[in-house]
């Protein structure tokens, strides 16, 4: 599938792209990364423009996070009970919870491009969970600015090489992640140290 939707972006771009990123919002299994990042590569030869490329992956993506909201705040708990019923889909609604919990302004931006799996469901339980519109809406949009202008970026930068642009991503984003979580981590147990302490 993923080969076929590439084929379509020189004659479709930024209306597939628009579809692409909106879809993956909603948690349906699209290549919406390499997507933006054959989009880039095609604004590098000139076949599209990058700020039309940019501004639809964009699009397409805060729209798709507004829909998840949406479908969190009209169904709420009732909705996610039923969406939890999925093992999986029950693991990655209960991570989004404790997220949101925890820092929901930060939780909503790096859940749009560091966590990026776990979007989707953040923007469900952010909607169930009673989080503000403008505040989802201001840091949805933060997060998904910093995704599509990573890969689109990444994209145009290695034109003739999109697969090793898509490595470099995923490490350098595994890599930021782990550092991230270990900072967590001495930071809780700092915290943790100090209650003790008094």
């Amino acid at each position: 599938m993923t080969d076929w939707l590439l084929s379509l972006v020189p004659h479709y771009g930024i209306w597939l792209l628009a579809a692409t990123t909106f879809l993956s919002c909603l948690a349906l299994p699209v290549p919406s990364s390499m997507m933006m990042l054959a989009a880039g590569g095609f604004s590098a030869s000139g076949d599209l423009s990058l700020p039309a490329t940019m501004a639809a992956a964009l699009s397409g993506a805060v729209l798709g996070d507004q829909a998840g909201f949406l479908t969190g705040r009209t169904g709420g708990p009732a909705l996610l009970a039923r969406l939890a019923r999925v093992p999986s889909r029950a693991r990655s609604l209960d991570h989004a919870r404790a997220i949101l919990d925890r820092r929901g302004d930060a939780a909503i931006f790096l859940t749009r491009w560091l966590f990026s799996p776990v979007g989707p469901w953040a923007n469900l339980a952010a909607g169930a969970g009673g989080l503000s519109w403008g505040r989802f809406t201001l840091w949805g949009i933060a997060g998904e600015t910093v995704w599509v202008a990573l890969y689109t970026g990444m994209g145009r930068a290695f034109a003739g090489n999109l697969e090793a642009a898509g490595d470099l991503l995923s490490s350098g984003l595994g890599l930021v992640g782990g550092i991230a979580a270990t900072l967590a981590l001495g930071l809780w147990l700092r915290a943790n140290l100090r209650e003790q302490a008094h």
